[in-house]
């Protein structure tokens, strides 16, 4: 008999929701610790704004575990005491909407960008003033181009052992700024993964006394913001495409782009101005190698006979991948089903 150390992980009830933690330790006689050996938990929903305070249970149902540093995360779907998934919790929203899409083979590439800060403000910009304007920062190298590296590659070194497919990091347009990349072939693991890659973030910055920002534009001026941009594809836009696809496919999205803004981030209208690589909020655009438009399509797939993936540029830096895989994979279901 041995004590494992489990370490419970959730969204709360937020309009953007925060990561929530705590620790259970238990005695366990297995071999290796899998979903079956976790049981389900409970905590006070009236200090995460999911239950009033006379009736304040919510529970915690683990849905994946990760090793991490000799604890395992827990990630667990909220639920009501009757076991019903819990009106935050957009997982199960998501689980539907996947099982209803399986012929389609999703892929995904999440994005997320985000700022290293301490005391509210980046790293690399002076007290009182700005750092020098943008341009040497994105991919740079050295102290007076880029701030908090050992914090970017501990974070991808934790990640990559807990299991999760982080296909590269880089410094971003801004000093501070930073982004990652998490992919995977399957819907759910790819956002548990993105989530659970955040509350790695989260943490690691801990331990250096600095913060993570995830607010989609926490500079104002002539500052980019952070965005969550989406690569997503079907086996059909993998294998078959065309054009006539690829426009069948964006004249959807542009017919849901309000349902798609909706679901992408809150104050995704402070990043999203037309300026800083964006297209305007209140305009759906796309176009071939374009970072300027709301949907990207690489010049690789128009070069593959426009085969291959797309990129939704929309997404901010603070979304929820469960609200924004689930309004991508509705839409394209419209286009295939057309």
């Amino acid at each position: 008999m041995s004590k494992i150390i489990l370490e419970y992980v959730w969204l709360d009830g937020y309009g953007t929701p925060n990561l929530r933690s705590k620790i259970r330790v238990m005695d366990f006689d297995g071999e290796e610790v899998d979903l079956s050996h976790i049981p389900v938990w409970n905590f006070d929903g009236s200090s995460t704004r999911q239950a009033p305070g006379e009736d304040s249970e919510c529970l915690l149902v683990p849905v994946r575990v990760y090793a991490n540093r000799g604890k395992f995360i827990v990630l667990c779907e909220v639920a009501n005491p009757d076991g019903t998934p819990h009106r935050t919790n957009q997982r199960a929203q998501l689980r539907k909407t996947a099982e209803s899409a399986t012929n389609e083979h999703f892929w995904w590439g999440f994005e997320q960008e985000y700022f290293i800060t301490k005391d509210f403000k980046p790293l690399g910009f002076p007290d009182g003033g700005y750092p020098k304007p943008q341009g040497l920062y994105y991919c740079g190298v050295g102290g007076n181009q880029v701030a908090g590296r050992d914090l970017v590659e501990t974070h991808l070194l934790e990640c990559l052992h807990a299991g999760m497919d982080i296909t590269g990091i880089n410094a971003e347009v801004a000093v501070g700024q930073w982004e990652y990349q998490c992919f995977n072939t399957d819907t759910l693991k790819a956002c548990d993964d993105l989530w659970i890659s955040r509350y790695l973030l989260y943490k690691s910055a801990e331990r250096f006394g600095w913060d993570i920002d995830l607010d989609p534009k926490p500079v104002e001026g002539d500052w980019n913001g952070s965005g969550c941009h989406t690569n997503f594809s079907t086996e059909e836009m993998r294998t078959t495409g065309g054009r006539y696809y690829t426009d069948k496919l964006m004249a959807k999205f542009e017919a849901n782009h309000t349902k798609h803004i909706e679901n992408y981030g809150e104050g995704n209208e402070q990043r999203l101005t037309g300026n800083h690589e964006t297209q305007r909020i209140d305009t759906f655009s796309w176009g071939v190698g374009d970072r300027g438009a709301s949907v990207r399509v690489p010049n690789a797939f128009r070069e593959n006979n426009w085969i291959g993936y797309i990129e939704d540029r929309r997404p901010a830096s603070n979304c929820d991948p469960y609200k924004v895989a689930t309004v991508i994979i509705e839409t394209t279901m419209e286009a295939t089903d057309d």
